[in-house]
């Protein structure tokens, strides 16, 4: 049903790439419904990990649904994210067609809810590939230690989910040696 709504643009960004638009997605209410109902069935975690910028349009209903999420953090790109003192993390990540920087805040992890000692985190994002994006994020969280009304709290990745999933890439199988990883549509 998914895979039926996408579109794909071959050589965008940059000749070699079949770019997968997602958009379709979000331009029919029914196929939008079902999409985040179905994202929401398999977050296990309280806090949702967001990259830039499409992950954010598919996290945020999650707040609003009755499922476990209470907490999304925005993962952006530099200048993006106002902070104070030394609340700003980098991540360096490599994508399938080369590399970047996210940024998110200490302080948008600790808001999330404390289980059995520790903040545990989803990372959804839109399509996985080389997985580059979500292992650099998951890295980075794993080696977080945040304080909480003064206990210290480690961050573990529960699970990533992604809305498409191209399978040639074999993205997923580093993923797997942190958390396991659900894909809503494959091509």
């Amino acid at each position: 049903m998914f895979e039926d709504a996408l579109k794909f643009y071959q050589d965008f960004p940059k000749p070699g790439i079949n770019f997968v638009d997602i958009i379709p997605l979000l331009q029919d209410k029914d196929i939008f419904r079902s999409l985040t109902q179905t994202i929401s069935s398999l977050v296990t975690a309280p806090t949702v990990a967001a990259p830039e910028a499409r992950a954010f349009l598919f996290a945020s209903p999650l707040l609003a649904m009755d499922g476990n999420v209470t907490n999304v953090v925005p993962f952006r790109k530099k200048g993006k994210l106002p902070s104070n003192g030394d609340d700003i993390q980098e991540i360096a990540i490599i994508k399938e067609y080369g590399t970047d920087t996210l940024y998110f805040r200490k302080s948008d992890i600790a808001a999330g809810r404390i289980e059995d000692g520790e903040l545990r985190v989803t990372i959804l994002d839109d399509v996985l590939a080389t997985g580059g994006t979500a292992e650099g994020i998951a890295k980075a969280l794993e080696a977080l230690k945040i304080t909480v009304d003064g206990k210290e709290c480690r961050v573990r990745v529960a699970e990533f989910i992604f809305i498409v999933e191209i399978d040639c890439l074999e993205g997923r199988a580093a993923l797997e040696k942190i958390a396991p990883v659900h894909a809503i549509a494959h091509v």
